[in-house]
């Protein structure tokens, strides 16, 4: 099925597509400041994969994924228009997600991976979740 938006429409569909601050993030940074847990943004650590949120003194990073971009086995969609250049797209940031995981756990870091929809539907069990992680 041919995309409805034209190239121009789409362009600037995807170029209004958030990497930081997301709602799911904000949500969830909100709800562990609530919880007492004090963490850092990463953009000080200069940490590989830029995770959205870490606890320097535990050295725990957190990421939170979007359903889409990280292909969540729950909810991951894919477009039919220009199928093999999502598929390669979408395949590649995971193969890159699991590089960054195994980059950090070589330098000490233990990584936490958040679902968006995790945030959305179960926000206190993923607090709790990494509360527990932090001991």
């Amino acid at each position: 099925m041919p995309d409805v938006l034209t190239r121009e429409q789409r362009r600037r569909c995807m170029a209004s597509v958030r990497s930081k601050n997301t709602k799911p993030e904000l949500r969830l940074r909100k709800a562990l400041w609530a919880a007492g847990l004090r963490y850092r943004l990463s953009h000080r650590f200069r940490l590989p994969g830029r995770p959205d949120l870490v606890f320097p003194g535990k050295k725990l990073a957190v990421f939170v994924d979007g359903c889409f971009w990280h292909g969540c086995p729950l909810h991951a969609t894919f477009p039919k228009a220009n199928k093999l250049f999502w598929d390669k797209k979408l395949r590649e940031n995971r193969e890159r997600d699991v590089r960054v995981d195994d980059q950090l756990d070589s330098m000490g870091w233990r990584v936490i991976r958040v679902w968006e929809h995790e945030v959305k539907e179960d926000l206190s069990g993923t607090v709790e979740r990494i509360a527990s992680e932090l001991g």
